[in-house]
């Protein structure tokens, strides 16, 4: 199967270099408020019975459209209604139908921690994450290198953002560095969209002790989540299990129910 994430990531490089073209990064820079409030998506899960990131995303490259006119002035909002720990928005346009406006939609709406969830490869996409009022970015080690990838995280955290480390394999566990500060240990192979929630489980035991463990991809049951809090993980990335329902915050209510009974 031709690696879907090779294709999404030369795009995302020909994507950013317009976006430097159209705003420069001493706008994006002005637009950062040093003095918004710290919301630390860590503190939530590590609180939280739960520990679930409800996702919005209207498309996905394998599955295609889940919801193609999600509204999001709608479903986040409800999520934290419903319940959620935090949030995860999808901000990447041609593969998943998001965009950085609709953290900007969201943002003033809700008090939960907001995940920008992209393909990040560059320091100008962090500005844009401080700029639309993301507390927490997501960087994944299949898409860069160790270098880059603690750089980027540093960076990160001299603007307030917290760091979202994605793995899916043990020969990416020395991607870990200081200033990551949650692990995420993805069920999906980026490069053929295959899912497996064993997946987590095998990785439970390799990942530092103390690191704030998320599972992500492919959790719909109750028991899934109950069982994964057992060997550690804190956090529970889900999306498509809610956005495929016509009520996704109900969606989310019933699951919540079915892990704290």
């Amino acid at each position: 199967m031709k690696d879907i994430l090779e294709e999404i990531i030369a795009h995302k490089r020909m994507e950013v270099a317009r976006q430097k073209e159209a705003v420069d990064v001493r706008q994006l820079i002005r637009l950062c408020d040093p003095a918004a409030p710290a919301v630390s998506m860590k503190r939530a899960l590590a609180t939280s019975p739960t520990g679930i990131i409800a996702e919005f995303k209207r498309r996905s490259p394998s599955k295609g459209w889940i919801k193609e006119h999600g509204d999001a002035g709608v479903i986040p909002p409800g999520y934290e209604q419903a319940g959620a720990s935090a949030l995860s928005i999808l901000t990447d346009k041609p593969f998943f139908g998001g965009s950085l406006d609709d953290i900007r939609t969201v943002r003033p709406l809700v008090k939960l921690p907001i995940l920008r969830k992209d393909f990040i490869i560059d320091e100008y996409q962090l500005y844009q994450s401080k700029a639309v009022g993301a507390n927490a970015i997501l960087l994944i080690a299949a898409c860069l290198r160790t270098d880059e990838c603690s750089a980027l995280a540093a960076k990160a955290h001299d603007l307030g953002l917290e760091v979202l480390l994605e793995i899916h394999s043990e020969t990416e566990l020395d991607y870990i560095c200081p200033h990551i500060d949650m692990v995420g240990v993805n069920n999906r192979n980026l490069g053929t969209f295959h899912t497996d929630v064993e997946n987590s489980f095998r990785m439970a035991e390799l990942l530092p002790k103390g690191m704030l463990k998320i599972s992500e991809s492919g959790i719909s049951q109750a028991s899934t989540i109950k069982t994964l809090r057992e060997v550690g993980f804190r956090g529970f990335l889900i999306g498509e299990t809610f956005m495929k329902t016509e009520e996704p915050d109900k969606a989310l209510r019933e699951l919540i129910n079915g892990v704290l009974c």
